[in-house]
C-alpha cells in the first residue's frame, strides 16, 4: 500500500493538522500518569516545527458519553506536551467552532495548538463528513500519526484524509513498516510469544503467524484454555470453554507446520484473585481444585529462555501472568528481560499490556520496536486493512 510520508509534504509556512494518540491515563490529581504516547509523537511534531509549520494536534481521550466531560479533558495533556517539547502549547477549549478556528488561524510557524477531546462530539466516532470538514477547515495539510487509532474509521482518522493533502507521520510509518515486515520477511528463526486473557481475541493473529513462525510460546490466562483442551484440570482458572476446539486445532496446525510450541509445564497458582493471595508453584498436572493459575512457573520460564535464545526475531503480545500483582509478574518480567538483554534479537512488543510491562521494567529503550497500538497492531498482524491506513493510501 503506497502511503505518502510527512517528509514528502511541502510544509514550510503551513498549518498542519496532526492526528495523534494522546489517549493516556490521568491520575486523580488530573496529571498525566504515563506519557509514553506523548513521547512517541515527538519526532513527528518536532519535524514539522523544524520545517516551519504551525502544528495543530488533535486526539481522543477515554470514552465520553456523548458530550464534554471535565474528567476527560486534554488540558493536562497540553501541559505535559509543553514540558516534553520545551515550549508553550496552546489549548483550544473545543476541537471545532469559531473560537478554535480563530486560534488555529492565529498560529505562527513554530507554534503548537492542542484541540480539546475529539470524542466530546459524537460525530467523531460516526465518521461524520460534516464534522471532518470542520476539522479540515483548521489547516492546510493533514498528518496521521495515531497508529493506536488507525483501526477506527472515525472522522479524524478516515473521512478527513480525503479533504486535505494527507500523509503518514513518522510514528505511523515506523509502525506499519515494522509490523508488516513481520508478516512479509522476518529474520528467521521467528518466534512469537502470545499471552493475555483470551484466545478469542488472538485467533486471527495465531492463524497468520502459524504460517510464518518457528516457535510459539503460549502464556497468560489463554494458556489455561490450551491446557484444558489437552485434558488438564485447571481449577478455578479463567478458561474459554467455547474455544477448546480452536485450541486443539491450533496445536494440530502448529505440529503439521513444524512449529515448536511451548505451553506451561509449571504454574504459579493462588487460592484467590488478590495481590496478597496464598500461592504455590505446581506442575500443570497438580493444579488444585478451586485455585487459579496466575503466572507461569520457573521451569516454564527456563524453557522459554532457551527457545528464545535461538531466535533472530521475536514478537511478543500479551503478558504471561497477572503482572499487575508483583507476586505474579515473574514470567512477564522475565520475558521482557530476555528480549531487552539480547541485542541480536529483533524484538517487537505488540501493544497493550505487554508495553505496560516493558515500561514498568524500564526496558523499552532496549526493545527494537515497542508498538503504541494494541488493537491496531493485532488487526495489522491479522492481515486486516486498517481504515486509518487505507484512508492515507487513497488520499
Amino acid at each position: 500500500m503506497a502511503i505518502r510520508s510527512v517528509r514528502d509534504l511541502d510544509i514550510a509556512g503551513k498549518r498542519v493538522l496532526v492526528r495523534v494518540d494522546f489517549n493516556v491515563p490521568l491520575l486523580p490529581d488530573g496529571s498525566v500518569g504515563d506519557d509514553t504516547r506523548l513521547r512517541a509523537s515527538l519526532p513527528t511534531i518536532r519535524y514539522l516545527l523544524e520545517q516551519g509549520a504551525a502544528v495543530i494536534s488533535m486526539s481522543h481521550l477515554g470514552r465520553p458519553k456523548g458530550g464534554p466531560d471535565p474528567k476527560l479533558s486534554l488540558r493536562p495533556v497540553a501541559a505535559r506536551l509543553a514540558e516534553l517539547l520545551g515550549q508553550p502549547v496552546q489549548f483550544a477549549p473545543d476541537c471545532v467552532g469559531a473560537e478554535t478556528v480563530a486560534l488555529a488561524r492565529s498560529l505562527r510557524p513554530g507554534q503548537v495548538l492542542l484541540l480539546e477531546n475529539l470524542r466530546f462530539h459524537p460525530e467523531e466516532e460516526r465518521n461524520d463528513p460534516a464534522f471532518a470538514q470542520q476539522l479540515a477547515a483548521l489547516a492546510d495539510l493533514y498528518v496521521n500519526d495515531a497508529f493506536g487509532a488507525a483501526h477506527r474509521a472515525h472522522a479524524s482518522t478516515a473521512a478527513i484524509a480525503r479533504l486535505l493533502p494527507s500523509a503518514a507521520g513518522l510514528l505511523m510509518q515506523r509502525e506499519i513498516e515494522v509490523l508488516s515486515g513481520l508478516l512479509e520477511a522476518p529474520k528467521k528463526p521467528f518466534g512469537a510469544i502470545i499471552g493475555g486473557a483470551k484466545i478469542s481475541s488472538k485467533i486471527g493473529v495465531l492463524e497468520q503467524l502459524l504460517a510464518r513462525i518457528d516457535l510459539l510460546v503460549l502464556g497468560g490466562a489463554m494458556a489455561n484454555t490450551f491446557l484444558k483442551a489437552q485434558g488438564y484440570a485447571v481449577g478455578a482458572s479463567l478458561v474459554e470453554d467455547g474455544q477448546l476446539a480452536v485450541a486443539r486445532q491450533t496445536l494440530l496446525t502448529a505440529e503439521q507446520r513444524g512449529v515448536q510450541v511451548i505451553l506451561p509445564v509449571d504454574v504459579v497458582i493462588a487460592d484467590r484473585f488478590a495481590a496478597d493471595a496464598a500461592l504455590q508453584v505446581v506442575a500443570v498436572d497438580g493444579i488444585l481444585p478451586g485455585w487459579t493459575v496466575l503466572d507461569v512457573g520457573p521451569q516454564t520460564v527456563e524453557r522459554i529462555r532457551q527457545a528464545v535464545a535461538r531466535c533472530a526475531t521475536v514478537l511478543w503480545n500479551g503478558p504471561l501472568g497477572m503482572f499487575e500483582f508483583p507476586a505474579f509478574a515473574g514470567g512477564t518480567l522475565a520475558v521482557a528481560h530476555m528480549l531487552a538483554d539480547n541485542p541480536d534479537i529483533v524484538s517487537v512488543v505488540g501493544g497493550g499490556e505487554s508495553v505496560a510491562a516493558v515500561e514498568q521494567a524500564g526496558l523499552s529503550d532496549r526493545i527494537t520496536h515497542v508498538s503504541t497500538g494494541g488493537g491496531a497492531s493485532l488487526e495489522l498482524l491479522e492481515g486486516k486493512t486498517l481504515p486509518g491506513v487505507a484512508a492515507l493510501a487513497q488520499a
